[in-house]
């Protein structure tokens, strides 16, 4: 199962963005945005899963996303 990364621009965003994930099924965590992956302070969500759908599952929910990166094992 592939791992990605998604960056937001705020903790509040990414703790939503959780929500809807953890509702949806998916295995996440929040962390500090990597710097190789957006720049300034911000949060990411971090997930084992179908990024497809989980970027579905944010745009149907109003949440938006900075950043898309698929985490290296």
């Amino acid at each position: 199962m592939k791992r990605y990364t998604i960056a937001f621009t705020s903790i509040t965003i990414a703790m939503k963005a959780q929500n809807v994930l953890r509702s949806k099924g998916f295995f996440t965590e929040v962390i500090r945005t990597p710097k190789n992956l957006a720049s300034g302070c911000g949060y990411s969500v971090v997930l084992n899963g179908n990024i497809e759908e989980a970027i579905d599952y944010l745009e149907k929910s109003g949440i938006r996303h900075k950043a898309v990166m698929q985490n290296k094992l």
